[in-house]
């Protein structure tokens, strides 16, 4: 009895979950539906051999035994009973299933019964011959697939028919689709493909349910053609399938991604059968997002909401809403959202990451913030790339400080940026100047993730550009700290900030460091060393680092040479640079450029060998080496300073023959050259020239005209440049101020020069000796003495200005023409006491009482020019 109820609980419990299962948009009849809910119920081994147990009615071949029986009778009487009598028993009784089942049950485990398969095909026929026991015989199907696992459908089919023709019995056709039913049911994708062209080629029809359980399965797997092939064979027998079979197979087209058949697929199901379902329609709206054919898409949404009456799924809302974004149009991918909410539904993370991007692309970053920050109020958490598209965004348009904010908000929420989101926070916060930032995040690279090597030499690269070299070298010895062992590449960086600092012991030190470690060194190494030696003038430890890379046997590239080649140059050794490269060529030890030959040149201009340059060009052409612009340039500045100007003009020409544009440099030294020689006339017709090419002159051309109009006397007209420059927007440095200052003191336009001076401090400017002098000078000529004198006095407050010779004898003689011969004498002994060497018209001034100085405009003149102003 308690088996029974036991048995009645199960099948309550089996009614319940079909009603909850039940699918109101399958097409079939309610028979084909309860075979599908039958299908896509599972259940455990126990529970089928639960639902096989019949109701104890009998026991023995005939009856039940009675209460008084042993047993160990009952167990003798079974035991001896052979498959011949057990099949026997059950053709007796082939008219009542029940009872046949419940004599089985009796008589032999379930796993003894799978085993004999003459009795299992006998019962599974007579229990087919009943509506009231297929489930029965559906569940014992499974158990005798899953017992035996190596027997193939075509083995299993022949037993099946061969049992029916010697027992007398007719083959349902529900007995194969049972099967085809169990082969899925125990996952044998492979047999139940087998196991329907078996059908197929015997002209049993399968069910529609079980089938479609073979195409999800094959779907599943991504057999697609498999899919695809069981379909048409399907169609070919006038079985067309349900709902559930179209969607199977639009999701096939969609994972080989064939959006337009999937579309094709659901228009020839309208055209053939009633309304598609909501989901077939949820399915056709993906196809034509992903087509992209967003007119469709949104034409199939608008159509399912009219005829099923109910919104579309968030699926489906955010598969629009992604389309829309993808294709710019945001306006309907904003519409689309707003009609997906008003229905309730909430936004997906996928479709606000969506729009968030699309508002990014087109710059609305306040927008895309507002929708983020709204999501989080919602309670929807953003997840990794809806992060990572906000920082990347927020650092494209340099806001860091909103993109810090946000790093911050996605560690706090557990969420570990990736690598290549960190880098990109580190080198957004380099670019805005914001070091500090950078370390932090780096620092956390350390504590929280994986940091690859090359991270940290981007960083470390990074840093030495902006400056930060104390930044770099705490990185440096981090690296080590954490076990990231520091490359040739990691000191390379290093190596060359500490030149750029003009810090060669340090460059040394790391170069002794490298040695010290083995490292590999590289070309980049040895040319970053002996360039900053060279930059520093110190050619004797530039000379060392060669012949330790001589002693080496390290093969020096193009590059090596080139270093060495323009680091003699920079120290004034061009002659030995040029013999140099002639052995270079003669011994062929690497290819020679125009680089190096652009730097002997330069060179011999800048110690005033016009004619050794000259020289050095024809060379060039005779090495079958192509002059570039550096090179035409170098020969035009050389001719402009020796006032060769007829000669810079015609390798201008030359240069235009040879399809070179003049770049700005060109222009330059020509406009200052004609400046240098008072033809203003000339260098302002360079001017419009190069405007007129679309070149934009920068504030050394400026600075060439306003100093050629100053020395002519025509202020003005530098006051005019300086005007022009302000508005074009070219900011003016300090040569700039000190010419027009000179101007206009000479011009007597003492306001003009006190607000040019204002302004010089306002932008924070640092004025220079030579800028002083022009200052103290000229307010001493016209009579503002206590001006100048103040000027001296705010020199010796600054560290980095010492107020030379000039400046001393200009105040001191202010003081001796106004009877102050106390602090005369005061000043010349603090100038002194400086290191100052004066010379004899201080003493004139103090001994003979000359007060007149000697004009200075000369002087002042030469030092205000850019090239001495740069090496003093």
């Amino acid at each position: 009895m308690s088996t029974f109820m036991a048995s009645k609980k199960f099948l309550q419990r089996l009614r319940l979950r079909r009603l909850l299962n039940y699918k109101p948009y399958f097409s079939q009849s309610q028979f084909l539906n309860s075979l599908d809910n039958q299908s896509r119920n599972t259940y455990s081994t126990s529970e089928i051999i639960s639902e096989l147990k019949p109701p104890h009615k009998a026991s023995g071949p005939d009856h039940l035994p009675s209460i008084s029986t042993s047993i160990s009778q009952t167990e003798n009487q079974r035991d001896n009973v052979d498959d011949a009598s057990v099949i026997q028993v059950l053709l007796g009784r082939r008219n009542d299933p029940l009872s046949a089942l419940q004599y089985c049950n009796w008589v032999k485990p379930l796993r003894s019964l799978c085993e004999s398969e003459d009795v299992f095909w006998v019962l599974i026929h007579i229990i087919l011959s009943s509506p009231q026991t297929h489930d029965r015989a559906s569940n014992l199907l499974v158990v005798f697939v899953s017992s035996n696992p190596t027997l193939i459908p075509s083995v299993t089919f022949n037993n099946l028919v061969d049992s029916s023709k010697r027992f007398g019995f007719e083959v349902s056709s529900r007995a194969f689709n049972y099967l085809l039913n169990a082969y899925i049911r125990n996952r044998r994708t492979d047999y139940a493909v087998d196991c329907f062209n078996l059908m197929v080629e015997r002209n049993v029809v399968p069910f529609v349910p079980y089938v479609n359980n073979v195409l999800s399965s094959l779907v599943r797997s991504n057999l697609i053609s498999e899919a695809k092939e069981i379909y048409n064979k399907m169609v070919e027998i006038g079985v067309g399938g349900d709902n559930v079979t179209t969607q199977l197979l639009m999701r096939a087209s969609l994972r080989e991604r064939k959006p337009d058949e999937a579309v094709k697929i659901f228009r020839r199901v309208m055209s053939r059968r009633g309304e598609p379902d909501g989901l077939l329609y949820s399915l056709a709206v993906q196809a034509a997002c992903k087509m992209p054919d967003l007119v469709m898409a949104l034409d199939l949404l608008r159509e399912m909401g009219e005829k099923s009456g109910v919104p579309a799924s968030q699926e489906t809302y955010t598969s629009v809403i992604v389309a829309s974004v993808k294709e710019g149009k945001m306006e309907e991918a904003v519409k689309v959202m707003d009609e997906m909410v008003g229905f309730g539904i909430p936004l997906s993370v996928i479709a606000a990451t969506s729009l968030i991007t699309g508002y990014c692309k087109g710059n609305e970053l306040d927008k895309a913030l507002d929708l983020f920050n709204k999501m989080e109020e919602e309670g929807l958490v953003p997840d990794k790339v809806m992060f990572s598209v906000m920082i990347e965004w927020f650092c494209r348009n340099g806001e860091m400080e909103k993109a810090v904010e946000i790093f911050r908000r996605m560690k706090s929420v557990g969420i570990v940026p990736s690598s290549v989101l960190a880098q990109t926070m580190i080198q957004g916060c380099l670019k805005a100047k914001s070091p500090e930032a950078a370390l932090e995040i780096f620092n956390d690279c350390f504590e929280t993730w994986h940091v690859y090597g090359f991270m940290c030499n981007k960083i470390l690269s990074l840093l030495c550009k902006q400056g930060k070299i104390d930044v770099a070298m705490s990185l440096l010895r981090m690296m080590g700290n954490k076990g990231i062992e520091p490359n040739v590449v990691s000191y390379n960086n290093v190596m060359l900030a500490h030149c750029r600092m003009k810090n060669m012991d340090l460059a040394r030190s790391i170069f002794s460091e490298m040695l010290e470690k083995g490292l590999e060194l590289n070309d980049f190494t040895y040319s970053i060393l002996i360039d900053g030696f060279f930059k520093n003038q110190d050619e004797q430890n530039a000379w060392d680092v060669i012949n330790h890379m001589i002693s080496s046997n390290f093969e020096a590239n193009e590059v090596v040479y080139n270093t060495i080649i323009n680091g003699l140059c920079k120290v004034g050794q061009t002659s030995k640079a040029r013999e140099l490269l002639r052995n270079l060529i003669e011994d062929k030890r690497c290819s020679i450029s125009c680089t190096s030959y652009n730097s002997i040149i330069d060179g011999f201009v800048r110690e005033g060998e016009i004619d050794s340059a000259v020289k050095t060009y024809g060379e060039m052409s005779e090495n079958d080496i192509s002059p570039d612009v550096v090179t035409f340039t170098s020969l035009i500045n050389g001719f402009c300073k020796s006032g060769r100007m007829d000669l810079a003009f015609k390798m201008s020409q030359e240069m235009k023959s040879k399809d070179l544009k003049l770049d700005i440099p060109a222009y330059g030294a020509l406009i200052d050259g004609f400046c240098k020689n008072h033809n203003m006339k000339n260098a302002y017709s360079l001017l419009s020239e190069l405007q007129e090419l679309g070149l934009k002159p920068n504030v050394s051309v400026y600075n060439s005209l306003i100093s050629g109009f100053r020395n002519l006397g025509n202020v003005d007209a530098a006051i005019d440049l300086y005007k022009k420059m302000v508005n074009d927007g070219i900011s003016c440095d300090l040569f700039t101020y000190t010419t027009l200052i000179d101007g206009l003191l000479k011009d007597e336009n003492l306001i003009f020069a006190s607000d040019l001076y204002s302004e010089v401090l306002a932008l924070g400017i640092v004025p220079d000796e030579v800028f002083y002098m022009v200052l103290v000078n000229g307010l001493s000529k016209k009579g503002q003495f206590m001006r100048a004198s103040k000027m001296l006095e705010e020199m010796k407050k600054k560290k980095d200005v010492t107020p030379n010779v000039l400046i001393y004898t200009t105040v001191i003689a202010g003081h001796y023409r106004e009877g102050n011969l106390d602090e005369a004498f005061r000043i010349h002994d603090e100038m002194r006491e400086k290191g100052v060497v004066h010379d004899d018209t201080i003493f004139d001034i103090l001994v003979s009482g000359k007060v007149e100085v000697p004009p200075a405009t000369a002087k002042i003149s030469r030092l205000a020019s850019p090239e001495t102003r740069s090496s003093y």
